[in-house]
């Protein structure tokens, strides 16, 4: 061997040599760049949810309740109080560095003057009923009329055809109808039609009844609704013998403006949006602490950790602050009916989150792929990967949860009938807490979720902190996780048989609930 040939085979030596620990040096190692989305999510949810506190989203709860105690005692879209709570969590954003806007809307701003009615006779009492939105009112001081029940049809519905009601007999009288099936509007208005002067639904489950008639335009007759005891109670009195009402039901109607706040991220692909949203308005009746100040607060908190974190985001976060949810989801529903086809396509998914403090609460979860079988459907596409990726973050927590029906009743409604896949959790609202649900969450059976639904008292001591936290880590977890990786959304569902033994979770039975 010649000395080229030695100097030839040294250096082919030398790579052999060198070439292992060249590839086995953690140095010089080729990342796998499909698993940096995953790794980036886990590291920002992680630190989302360690740093985005329920004692830092209280403070946000505070700002409420002072906004509402110098406006009258509420934060209802149209009004001082909603306009100043918008204020408020706009300057936030806008300081924290979102591009942030307000989205204008016009709409029939609804206050109750009076809701009373009472049994006349040698037994008088009171009846609590609740106004529904959009009702024509009374006179001044009321009416005095007799009641009339709608008998039930074959399938035990109650007022949704105009043949329900006999000719003649329910002529300048209270028509008394059973809630079910068909849209309270369309009970009315038949009602309407066969003469009656006044409508009263009763609930078909637990709880107060409130609702709305869908639209100003809609309502023909003061109409209200009672609880289903009251209502029951009513017909036993009418089995008996004529009952006389005296009955005032008020409203004030008058269009105003209101707004939705909108911020997003100013980086992360606009292809890629995921979005959260809660909406900021109160009822009439209170500050709306709880409904939904606990819903908003935990979002904003959580919006401004995600700015203070300085990350750089692969997806857009938008984050919504809905208005005029209570009168029937009219800001959402506004919001979706603006977004373009290219606009609906790039949401990638949207979670809600209505209610997260209730005082005896529940962790409820929406039933996105309808294992439940309760009520509504499945969700879009989507909607059952967003379920589970709560539930599983949920069960890593040690945190006992349920399933609550997917049934739109809340601001995520409006995505859905466009098809985005929706998501979010809930505490309860006027339904009454199970023996079996005591045992699991704790708190007190046989009583509402709160007690305090849509009433005064829904103020700043109407909230359960355990909840509170709870529902804002899953709102962090969701948008570290979401922020850098959607691959969720595409991972099959374990299919999980129909039990049929799903809880409704105490859904709202409020303002915003046009069908039965």
């Amino acid at each position: 061997m010649n000395a080229t040939q030695r100097r030839t085979a040294a250096i082919l030596a030398a790579a052999a040599i060198a070439t292992p620990l060249v590839l086995a040096s953690p140095a010089t190692a080729v990342k796998d760049p499909a698993a940096a989305p995953a790794r980036d999510a886990a590291k920002l949810a992680k630190k989302l949810v360690r740093e985005t506190t329920g004692a830092d989203a209280f403070r946000h709860l505070e700002k409420f309740q002072a906004i509402a105690d110098s406006a009258g005692g509420h934060r209802a879209a149209g009004s001082l109080g909603h306009d100043a709570s918008a204020a408020y969590v706009y300057t936030q954003l806008k300081k924290a560095g979102y591009n942030v806007s307000y989205e204008k809307f016009d709409f029939i701003y609804t206050e109750t003057l009076a809701q009373k009615a009472s049994v006349l006779g040698a037994a008088p009492r009171a009846l609590g009923v609740r106004a529904m939105t959009y009702t024509p009112s009374t006179p001044v001081g009321g009416i005095t009329a007799g009641l009339a029940a709608v008998p039930l049809d074959a399938d035990g519905s109650s007022g949704c055809e105009p043949g329900d009601f006999a000719a003649g007999a329910f002529t300048g009288k209270i028509a008394l109808i059973k809630r079910g099936v068909c849209p309270f509007a369309t009970k009315q208005a038949n009602a309407a039609a066969a003469g009656a002067v006044g409508a009263i639904v009763y609930n078909n489950t637990t709880g107060v009844l409130s609702g709305t008639l869908g639209d100003a335009d809609a309502g023909k007759i003061p109409t209200a609704g009672v609880s289903q005891a009251e209502g029951e109670q009513l017909l036993a009195d009418l089995a008996k013998g004529p009952v006389n009402l005296s009955y005032e039901i008020r409203q004030l109607k008058e269009k105003r403006s209101t707004n939705n706040v909108i911020a997003e991220t100013k980086g992360g692909n606009a292809a890629n949006t995921v979005m959260l949203g809660a909406h900021l308005d109160s009822v009439t009746d209170g500050p709306g602490i709880n409904d939904n100040g606990s819903g908003s607060a935990g979002l904003l908190q959580t919006a401004l950790e995600l700015a203070a974190s300085k990350e750089k985001v692969r997806n857009k976060v938008r984050f919504a602050w809905w208005s005029a949810e209570e009168v029937g989801l009219l800001g959402s529903e506004h919001y979706v009916a603006n977004l373009t086809e290219l606009d609906k396509k790039e949401i990638k998914l949207y979670l809600n989150f209505d209610m997260i403090a209730s005082p005896n609460y529940g962790l409820f979860v929406y039933d996105g792929d309808d294992s439940d079988g309760v009520g509504e459907g499945a969700g879009p596409e989507g909607s059952a990967q967003l379920e589970r990726d709560i539930t599983d973050f949920m069960d890593r927590r040690g945190l006992p949860h349920e399933g609550t029906d997917f049934s739109g009743r809340s601001d995520y409604g409006p995505f859905i009938k466009a098809g985005i896949p929706s998501g979010g959790t809930f505490t309860g609202a006027e339904g009454i807490k199970t023996a079996a649900q005591a045992a699991k969450f704790g708190g007190e059976a046989g009583v509402a979720y709160d007690v305090n639904y849509h009433a005064e008292g829904d103020d700043i001591t109407n909230v359960n902190h355990e909840a509170f936290d709870a529902n804002i880590d899953v709102i962090a977890n969701a948008v570290g996780t979401y922020a850098h990786d959607i691959s969720s959304l595409r991972r099959p569902v374990v299919s999980v048989p129909t039990t049929g033994e799903g809880s409704d979770g105490g859904l709202h039975d409020d303002h915003h609930e046009v069908t039965e």
